[in-house]
C-alpha cells in the first residue's frame, strides 16, 4: 500500500487511536516506527497535540515551513523555560523523566535577547579555537584505541563499543576532562536522554561540570573550558557550569546517535555498503531521514496567538519535530533541520560533521569487511521522545591482530594530556586506560 492510502491509519499500538487523546511520543511502539506516527500526525495539519511522558503535554510542529517560521521568529517564540505555563502551575510531575531536558538552565539555549547573544558569543568563539588538525589526530588515536579493544575478537556492538564511547573520549580531550569527570559526564548525559533516573543523572552531570570548572580555574589549559573562562563575556562559575553541561550534553549524546545512525545506514543499505567515498553522502541522508535529535527545540509563545492554523497560549510548550519536518522537506533543495535554524542553530555543526566522518572512515579502513551480524529487522531503538538511537548495532568482521604502535606517536601526543594524566590514572577509568595505551 502506498503512503497516501495509509495516512489515516493510526500507528500500531497508538493509545490515541480513535480517542482524540494526545499522541504519546514514548514507549516501544513509538521507538519502533516513529515515521508512522509522523505520517499520521501530518494529515491533521502543521501541528499536533502530543504527550512527551505521562502528564507532560506539548504541541509538536511537524511541517517544514511552519518549523522554520518558528525557529526564525525569536520575538514570538521564546526559549526561556521559566515561561512554561504547565510547570509554573504545578501540572508537571516532579519526577518526570523529560523534565531535566526542559527545565530552565542559565545557558545560551534557554536564554533570549541580549543575554542569549552574550552567552552564545562566548560559546561560538571558544569552539572556533579548536584546531582541526589536532582534532583529526585525536579522533584517529581514540578510534584506533576503541577498535583495538574488539578487533581481535571479530565482532563488536558498534553502539556500545564505538559510537557511544568515541564522543566521550573526544569531548574529554576538547574540554580537558580528567577520567573521573569524563565518566560522570557520560553517565549523566545517557541518563538524561534515556529518561532513566533522569533527575539523578542531571545532578551527576551538573556536579561533574562544577568540578571541571573548579579544576580549570586553578589549572587552565588549551581546551574549550579554559577558553570559555578567558572570554570577554566574563562568565561566572554558575554560568560556566551551565554552558559546559549544555555543550557536553548537546554534543556527546547527539553525536553518539549521529555516528551510530550513519553506521546503521552504511551497513544496511546496499548503495552505501563498503564504499568509503559515500560516507559524507550517508551522513547527509542520515541527517535528513534519521536525525540524532528527532523532537526538541522547545519554545514558548510570548503571547496568545494563532500559528499555522492552531491556537497557542502564552507559555505553552511547543516542540519542533525535526524528523517529521525533514521528511516533509526531503527531496527538495531546502536544508534539513537537523542542526536547527535561526538564532539558536547548533554552533558546533562543522566539528560534529568532522568527528563523524573521520570516526567512520577510520573504522571502515581498519575493518573493511565489517557487516551486520543480525537481521536488520531485529535491531531495536531506544525509547524516548527526543532522540533517535539504536540500542545496539551487532557486527562481525575478519579478526585483526593489532600491530605495535610507533613510539613517536605516543610521545608527540603525551604533552597535551600531561595536565590531567595523574588524576586519570589514579581513578583507572576509561580515559586513563586510553592514556596508558597511548603511551605504549
Amino acid at each position: 500500500m502506498d503512503a497516501e492510502s495509509t495516512a489515516l491509519v493510526p500507528p500500531p499500538g497508538c493509545p490515541a487511536h480513535g480517542t482524540g487523546e494526545r499522541i504519546p511520543l514514548y514507549g516501544p511502539q513509538f521507538a519502533a516506527d516513529p515515521q508512522a506516527y509522523y505520517a499520521y500526525m501530518r494529515h491533521f495539519g502543521a501541528t499536533t497535540p502530543v504527550e512527551l511522558s505521562p502528564g507532560v503535554e506539548a504541541t509538536l510542529v511537524t511541517d517544514y515551513t511552519a518549523a522554520l517560521q518558528l525557529l526564525q521568529d525569536p520575538a514570538s517564540f521564546r526559549k526561556d523555560s521559566r515561561r512554561w505555563r504547565d510547570l509554573n502551575e504545578g501540572r508537571i510531575p516532579a519526577d518526570s523523566p523529560v523534565l531535566p531536558l526542559l527545565a530552565y538552565r542559565a545557558n545560551c539555549m534557554f536564554s533570549d535577547g541580549v543575554e542569549h547573544l552574550r552567552l552564545r558569543q562566548a560559546v561560538t568563539d571558544s569552539l572556533a579555537r579548536i584546531d582541526t588538525r589536532r582534532l583529526t589526530q585525536r579522533i584517529g588515536q581514540i578510534s584506533d584505541y576503541l577498535i583495538a579493544q574488539f578487533s581481535a575478537r571479530g565482532s563488536a556492538d558498534l553502539v556500545g563499543e564505538y559510537s557511544k564511547q568515541l564522543p566521550l573520549f573526544v569531548f574529554n580531550e576538547l574540554f580537558g576532562c580528567p577520567a573521573d569527570i569524563g565518566d560522570r559526564v557520560l553517565f549523566g548525559i545517557s541518563g538524561m536522554f534515556d529518561g532513566v533516573n533522569a533527575a539523578r543523572a542531571a545532578d551527576v552531570l551538573m556536579q561533574a561540570a562544577a568540578d571541571l570548572v573548579a579544576l580549570k580555574r586553578t589549572r587552565p589549559g588549551e581546551d574549550v573550558t579554559s577558553w570559555l573562562m578567558q572570554h570577554e563575556a566574563a562568565l561566572d562559575n554558575e554560568e560556566m557550569v551551565h554552558q559546559l553541561a549544555l555543550l557536553l550534553g548537546a554534543g556527546a549524546e547527539p553525536l553518539r546517535n549521529l555516528i551510530g545512525n550513519t553506521l546503521h545506514l552504511l551497513l544496511t543499505q546496499d548503495q552505501y555498503a563498503h564504499k568509503g567515498g559515500l560516507i559524507a553522502e550517508a551522513l547527509d541522508d542520515t541527517l535528513w531521514g534519521n536525525p540524532p535529535l528527532t523532537n526538541y527545540a522547545p519554545h514558548y509563545p510570548a503571547a496568545d496567538m494563532e500559528f499555522a492554523g492552531t491556537k497557542l497560549e502564552a507559555g505553552e510548550l511547543v516542540l519542533v519535530s525535526i524528523a517529521a519536518a525533514n521528511t516533509g522537506g526531503a527531496g527538495s533543495n531546502r536544508a534539513h533541520l537537523a542542526w536547527s535554524a535561526g538564532p539558536h542553530a547548533c554552533p558546533s555543526k562543522e566539528p560534529a560533521r568532522h568527528i563523524t566522518v573521520t570516526a567512520i572512515e577510520n573504522l571502515l579502513n581498519r575493518l573493511p569487511d565489517i557487516e551486520l551480524a543480525v537481521p536488520v529487522d531485529s535491531l531495536t531503538w531506544r525509547p524516548g521522545p527526543f532522540s533517535r538511537a539504536l540500542s545496539a548495532l551487532p557486527t562481525r568482521f575478519t579478526p585483526v591482530q593489532e600491530a605495535p604502535r610507533p613510539a613517536t606517536a605516543a610521545r608527540s601526543a603525551a604533552p597535551a594530556r600531561e595536565e590531567h594524566t595523574t588524576g586519570a590514572r589514579k581513578e583507572r577509568g576509561l580515559w586513563s586506560s586510553f592514556l596508558t595505551w597511548l603511551a605504549k
